[in-house]
């Protein structure tokens, strides 16, 4: 696949969930805003991010794309007046659709405002550090875990604790930690990956409970009666292995005396998403998730495992040299080409989640909400695994004899 040209086809997609004042809206098949989906903080920031490493590669618009992304996080009805941080979503006139708080919608508006303060978007860095404020004061407890969510007042903590919003907390920090440039962060990624990857995942032949109470004692059965959450699924994840593959990775890279079991756990995870995900079921493809007997439980295929094993499999080819590694990025990207992407005419982007037969299916996902995983895809296997992406693309922007910055 033509990963330059694939990548400018998401952000012409991308471009029409603008909704000034507002931040960026779901997309629906065809790429028009769903008027039925309240305007989210994690769409809205994950577009900001993505418009600012667009604006960092000089792609048109991208920057006032990026700067309206961050005068939304900054201004607009996302951002609480009454208590600290960001309500999870507002409907288009912007009364509050979802008020509670949560780390996974921080994590991405801290991520949102450290790609745009790489991209020297006005306004970022103010927003940059009222993000780490609330993060570091509400998010983060005194052991350095991150705390899931409150209620809209930041009261009292919710008993529940998650690995999807702490594995999205390591990428916000590692990117902190590259554009602040405060070892800190880098640390504090390190910490949350220690103990939910080397502790909690590696004594379960890196099987990662996603879900835990308070005392961060896995739940095993949580949501059984829901396994298909969006957000919240039973059971193990394989893309989700994945995901923290690439990302050990990058921690590996960003700690001069980093220990071994990151690369050695990157491995492993990796190595068990493939056993449990891919064609387990007789047909090609990640299934979405499977039990604690390795038995798929939703065998829908979901464009962001996809997106997220490309880049798995390009950060261990480029660690190790280990040729079986490019050669499953090759593949996996073909089928992503042959499955996932949509040209049909009117359409574009990528189709969000398919059946066992690989045919599109809305079961899980409505519409193309945004771009986030896949445009990543498009530059995760043409740049090195560390640093942040942001703060790569504003190194090559400055020039070869300017550090990253």
């Amino acid at each position: 696949m033509d990963t330059e040209a694939e990548g400018r086809r998401l952000l012409a997609f991308a471009r029409r969930s603008a909704l000034p004042g507002l931040g960026f809206g779901w997309l629906d098949d065809r790429g028009d805003v769903d008027p039925s989906e309240p305007v989210q903080t994690w769409i809205t920031a994950r577009m900001t991010h993505v418009f600012a490493l667009a604006a960092l590669r000089g792609e048109p618009e991208a920057a006032e794309l990026a700067r309206l992304g961050v005068r939304a996080l900054t201004d607009g009805p996302l951002r609480d007046t009454e208590h600290p941080g960001w309500l999870g979503a507002v409907m288009r006139s912007g009364a509050p659709a979802a008020e509670r708080k949560l780390a996974y919608d921080h994590a991405f508006v801290a991520l949102a405002a450290s790609s745009a303060t790489a991209a020297d978007v006005p306004e970022a860095r103010a927003l940059l550090g009222d993000a780490v404020t609330v993060l570091d004061r509400h998010f983060l407890d005194a052991a350095g875990r991150v705390v899931d969510g409150y209620a809209r007042d930041l009261a009292e903590p919710e008993g529940y604790r998650g690995a999807n919003g702490s594995m999205h907390t390591v990428e916000a920090t590692l990117a902190l930690g590259d554009v602040l440039g405060e070892p800190r962060w880098h640390r504090i990624a390190l910490g949350i990956a220690e103990h939910l990857i080397h502790q909690v995942a590696a004594g379960r032949g890196h099987r990662l409970p996603e879900h835990f109470d308070e005392r961060w004692t896995p739940l095993p059965e949580y949501n059984v009666d829901h396994p298909a959450d969006q957000f919240r699924p039973y059971g193990v994840t394989p893309g989700h292995l994945l995901e923290w593959a690439r990302l050990l990775l990058q921690l590996e890279s960003a700690h001069p005396d980093a220990p071994s079991w990151l690369l050695e756990d990157a491995r492993a995870l990796f190595a068990r998403a493939v056993e449990i995900g891919w064609g387990v079921d007789g047909a090609p493809g990640f299934v979405y998730t499977t039990d604690w007997a390795d038995r798929p439980v939703v065998r829908d295929r979901m464009h962001w495992v996809q997106a997220e094993a490309i880049g798995a499999a390009a950060a261990l080819a480029r660690r190790t040299g280990e040729r079986r590694y490019a050669d499953l990025e090759r593949d996996w990207w073909e089928f992503a080409d042959r499955h996932f992407v949509d040209r049909l005419p009117g359409a574009g982007s990528w189709f969000h989640e398919l059946d066992p037969d690989n045919r599109p299916v809305a079961g899980v996902w409505s519409g193309k909400p945004d771009v986030y995983h896949a445009y990543q895809a498009t530059l995760l296997t043409r740049l090195p695994i560390a640093p942040s992406l942001a703060t790569q693309l504003a190194g090559l922007r400055a020039g070869p004899e300017t550090p990253p910055g």
